[in-house]
């Protein structure tokens, strides 16, 4: 038994279709950046080798995301999600007011904070790695930059949660479920 079309749209409309927008490296290295975040976060005053060792690894994320922004998947490059700051202001208006475009990859506001948590983050691992150094090792400046980078990356990431939990409710689409499976609403 066939669908005519009608039926089609109908069915269609009942369960929307999906598009793939998050590839596997992308959600990766999300959920790796949180885990070894979090990781870094809790040892850092306790267990200084597990602090240094995940440290070095969110080096390593960090290069691969930076590589990955340039060459890979559409919605994983910079160039997708860059957009001017009056472009991410008018967003952020819009949505305040709940009125704001969807988009399929991140929107401006989503853009403008994965470039302050990797210049955030990539200023704590550079901080750290002086303090791994003999010339930077015990310099008071390194360590004040490297704990206000810290507190810093804190108050974005506390930003970001809020930011995908409003606009999953503005556009009544489960963005943590997106990072997760890849898949976004096509429509």
């Amino acid at each position: 038994m066939t669908m005519d079309r009608t039926e089609r749209k109908t069915a269609s409309m009942a369960s929307p279709s999906q598009i793939k927008v998050w590839d596997h490296l992308i959600r990766v290295f999300h959920w790796s950046l949180v885990a070894l975040f979090a990781f870094s976060y809790l040892t850092g005053d306790e267990w200084k080798q597990a602090h240094l060792l995940s440290g070095y690894a969110i080096i390593g994320l960090l290069i691969i995301r930076i590589i990955w922004g340039v060459i890979g998947s559409h919605h994983a490059r910079f160039s997708s999600f860059i957009y001017s700051p009056a472009t991410t202001l008018g967003f952020i208006r819009d949505s305040i007011r709940m009125r704001a475009k969807r988009y399929i990859g991140h929107n401006p506001a989503g853009g403008a904070m994965v470039i302050a948590m990797l210049a955030a983050i990539s200023g704590i691992a550079a901080t750290g790695y002086m303090m791994t150094t003999n010339t930077y090792w015990g310099v008071g400046w390194v360590e004040e930059v490297h704990e206000v980078l810290v507190n810093i990356t804190l108050a974005l990431v506390a930003l970001h949660i809020a930011g995908v939990l409003f606009a999953s409710v503005e556009h009544k689409e489960n963005l943590v479920l997106a990072m997760i499976t890849g898949r976004k609403r096509a429509d």
